[in-house]
């Protein structure tokens, strides 16, 4: 499962990426997390969607089965 995270940080994030410092980096990482990883890249162990997708798709048809 790590793998599956660290291995596309490193190749589409960190390896082509030189920061000034550490801070920077970490502020960058951080943002690709957030933004690309878990609102935009797919993933296969959740049907081929993204993280903030499957979760609110999770918590409206929870919603929905509680009000039924």
């Amino acid at each position: 499962m790590a793998d599956s995270f660290f291995g596309p940080l490193k190749a589409e994030w960190i390896d082509p990426t030189t920061f000034a410092n550490r801070a920077i980096a970490k502020t960058t990482i951080a943002e690709w997390i957030e933004v690309f990883y878990n609102r935009q890249r797919l993933h296969s162990t959740i049907g081929y969607c993204a993280p903030a997708q499957f979760e609110e798709d999770y918590w409206w048809i929870r919603n929905q089965t509680l009000a039924a």
